[in-house]
């Protein structure tokens, strides 16, 4: 949720902690990147206790921009993301796979994720990422969205060892991202079957097709949101689910909050269990969160309480 940072001039956003607790999330899940405060677990534990929302879920720091943060062993950060996780008392960390040029990384990240999961009780849940286009270079989002539609996925190249999606290898827990299978072309109700079980956190966004990431306010794109939610409070999921959205386009701070309104409106609409299901599993309410994202550089007077884009 929020801004991408600037390619040259960072932007300062509004406190993704703050929103939280304005808005009534129960939740966020941090983001650890190239930003100090997001790396720093005391920083993070006492924007928890100031604003009482508590950190559901840690995003390892796997992004091509964090590849040098908490040092350059894809090994030891996946081994560290947990650490983190179980001292904020995260249940889940989200992973993406190994890239191709990780080969070493990717030959034993099953064997690790295995590992660490059994000698912790967080859940590795292993994300299905999205490949890059050629649309991306001929013509720009709207014209790749049309032809996504129109013409198929096209040609792409995934960046992901041994591919995006992660059911092709096989882990205990997953987590489903429904922007990434926007733009990857992909069918999120058939990966969600893949998962099965296995699906323990949602990143729940909508996307329109485009060759570019767009997190998109649940119902404003083309992916099943409400089916998606529906799905999992007939069932007896009982994992997270994530507000993973942009607010790109908002220019003010009320247009800000009325979009993440809008957004946990939706979810907590669609995720409602019905009476019975929730005298006979799982919560009344799937839980939410919100997605802590930490940009780059700050001078608000509050500098650790910032957030980012997802």
């Amino acid at each position: 949720m929020g801004r991408r940072p600037g390619a040259v001039t960072p932007l300062i956003r509004l406190g993704a902690f703050r929103f939280a607790a304005d808005l009534g999330y129960d939740g966020v899940e941090l983001m650890v990147w190239a930003d100090p405060v997001s790396q720093d677990l005391g920083a993070v534990e006492r924007l928890v206790r100031k604003y009482g929302v508590p950190v559901l879920a840690v995003h390892a720091p796997c992004l091509l921009i964090s590849q040098r943060v908490w040092g350059a062993d894809p090994v030891a950060k996946l081994e560290r993301s947990v650490r983190a996780a179980e001292i904020l008392g995260a249940a889940t960390v989200v992973i993406h796979p190994p890239f191709r040029w990780q080969r070493r990384y990717a030959d034993g990240f099953p064997d690790q994720v295995a590992a660490l999961e059994d000698t912790s009780d967080v859940s590795v849940a292993v994300e299905n990422m999205f490949p890059m286009r050629a649309d991306v270079l001929l013509g720009g989002r709207e014209r790749g969205a049309e032809r996504l539609r129109r013409r198929g996925p096209g040609r792409a190249v995934s960046t992901f060892r041994p591919s995006l999606d992660p059911t092709d290898t096989g882990f205990p827990h997953y987590t489903l991202d429904l922007s990434h299978t926007a733009t990857a072309g992909m069918d999120p109700m058939a990966l969600a079957d893949r998962m099965g079980d296995g699906l323990t956190h949602l990143h729940l966004a909508d996307g329109r097709g485009s060759p570019v990431d767009e997190h998109l306010v649940p119902g404003d794109g083309t992916q099943p949101c409400a089916d998606m939610c529906r799905r999992l409070a007939d069932s007896d999921f009982a994992g997270q689910v994530v507000l993973e959205v942009s607010t790109q386009s908002a220019r003010t701070r009320a247009e800000r909050s009325a979009m993440l309104a809008r957004s946990l409106e939706f979810a907590r609409r669609h995720l409602a269990r019905p009476a019975r299901r929730a005298l006979t599993s799982g919560p009344e309410h799937l839980r939410l969160t919100e997605v802590a994202r930490i940009p780059a550089q700050s001078d608000d007077a509050d500098a650790g309480d910032q957030q980012g884009d997802a």
